[in-house]
């Protein structure tokens, strides 16, 4: 019977922490717009921006937290946690390259990482299995980068907080960029395991 009840929550779509994911991608586009404005003659509104972040980092610690403790973990919700974390992070590397305060060899390198998944998600479907999951690296990457992120939009000002905020940008983005990159070599490990044996079996 419980195991039954795991399977019924699994396919339920309306849940709180399905709500959160999704309240988490409609502010992509917001967050876009609100960092780009000063590139378009608008005002510049980075703390507009930055709060739109900060409610998503706190959105999606609630999201999954939510999920384990109420029992609400869904098939979309394991696609939508994800899809928002690299959407977010997709979008600040627009905005924040295209107002020159990332340097142009880290975006690169960051969606060079997207493209290598990309390929390696391509390589699971041809073979039968669906996308891998999220583990700890690879969020534990996310969340540096979430928090490198605003505080490089920080540092784009003057006076001692923008200085103190350059640093400790730097120093997540730092960390989060080896860390995104060891969790790819993980996924690209796991993915030849499982082709492997899936050809061996043939």
């Amino acid at each position: 019977m419980e195991v039954q009840e795991t399977r019924v929550q699994t396919d339920r779509v309306l849940t709180i922490p399905n709500i959160l994911s999704m309240a988490r991608l409609a502010g992509v586009p917001l967050f876009l717009w609100l960092i780009l404005l000063p590139e378009f003659g608008g005002p510049k509104s980075d703390e507009w921006a930055l709060l739109v972040l900060m409610l998503s980092g706190v959105s999606d610690y609630l999201d999954g937290k939510l999920a384990r403790r109420w029992n609400q973990i869904s098939s979309l919700g394991r696609l939508l946690d994800p899809a928002a974390d690299r959407l977010y992070i997709l979008s600040t590397l627009l905005g924040l390259t295209w107002r020159e305060i990332l340097p142009l060899w880290l975006t690169l390198a960051l969606l060079a990482r997207e493209l290598m998944l990309l390929v390696m998600v391509g390589i699971l479907r041809r073979h039968g299995y669906p996308p891998p999951q999220v583990n700890f690296l690879g969020k534990a990457a996310t969340f540096n980068l979430m928090y490198a992120f605003p505080l490089l939009l920080l540092s784009d000002g003057t006076g001692w907080l923008s200085s103190l905020a350059e640093v400790f940008g730097w120093a997540f983005a730092g960390w989060g960029t080896t860390l995104y990159w060891w969790a790819g070599i993980l996924y690209v490990v796991q993915v030849r395991r499982l082709v492997k044996a899936d050809t061996a079996a043939d």
